[in-house]
C-alpha cells in the first residue's frame, strides 16, 4: 500500500512540476535494420492562386481547383500540368459538384470569346477521386491565352472557376 501511495505522489508531482512542454513521444524500436525500413513521407501539397483568385491545389497526381459556388460545392481535377493550361490543345477536366439535376458547362473570356467544349459533360459512374457530389468529365479547347471563367450549373446549384491559359 505504501508503494502505491509513493507511486501516486510521484505521478502527481511529475505532472504538475513540468514546464508545460509536452514530453517527447517514445521512439519505437525495431529488430529490422533501419536501412530496410521504407521511409514514408507525406506528399507535398501547395496552394497557389490561378487568375481571379481561384485556388489551385498542387500535390501528387493532378492539380485540383476549388470553385466558388452557390447552393453547391464545386471541384475540378485538371488532367494537365499547370495552370497555366495550354491553349489550342484539348484539356480534360473532371468535375465534382453537389446539387441536383444535369450539369451544364461553358467557358469564356471576359471579352466573350468562348472555349470549345470538345466533349462532355459525361457523367462518371465511379471514381477514386474523393470530393463531394456527382462526377462528370469534360474536354475543353481554349483558343487563346487569358483568364477563362468556366461556369457550371445544375437545376439546383451553380458555380465557377477561373483558369489561366498560356
Amino acid at each position: 500500500m505504501k508503494q502505491l501511495m509513493v507511486a501516486m505522489l510521484l505521478l502527481v508531482v511529475g505532472c504538475s512540476a513540468g514546464t508545460g512542454a509536452p514530453a517527447p513521444a517514445p521512439v519505437a524500436r525495431s529488430a529490422v535494420p533501419s536501412s530496410d525500413i521504407p521511409v514514408i513521407t507525406p506528399s507535398p501539397t501547395a496552394t497557389r492562386a490561378a487568375c481571379n483568385g481561384t485556388s489551385v491545389i498542387l500535390s501528387e497526381g493532378f492539380p485540383e481547383v476549388r470553385g466558388t459556388a452557390r447552393d453547391a460545392e464545386l471541384w475540378g481535377l485538371l488532367f494537365a500540368p499547370g495552370p497555366p493550361l495550354a491553349s489550342r490543345k484539348e484539356i480534360k477536366i473532371v468535375w465534382r459538384m453537389t446539387g441536383e439535376g444535369p450539369l451544364r458547362v461553358r467557358a469564356a473570356l471576359a471579352d466573350g470569346t468562348p472555349a470549345r467544349l470538345a466533349w462532355g459533360p459525361e457523367e462518371h459512374g465511379g471514381s477514386n477521386w474523393h470530393r463531394p457530389g456527382e462526377e462528370w468529365g469534360t474536354g475543353f479547347v481554349f483558343p487563346k491565352r487569358g483568364c477563362w471563367k468556366i461556369e457550371l450549373t445544375r437545376t439546383r446549384g451553380s458555380g465557377y472557376v477561373w483558369l489561366s491559359v498560356k
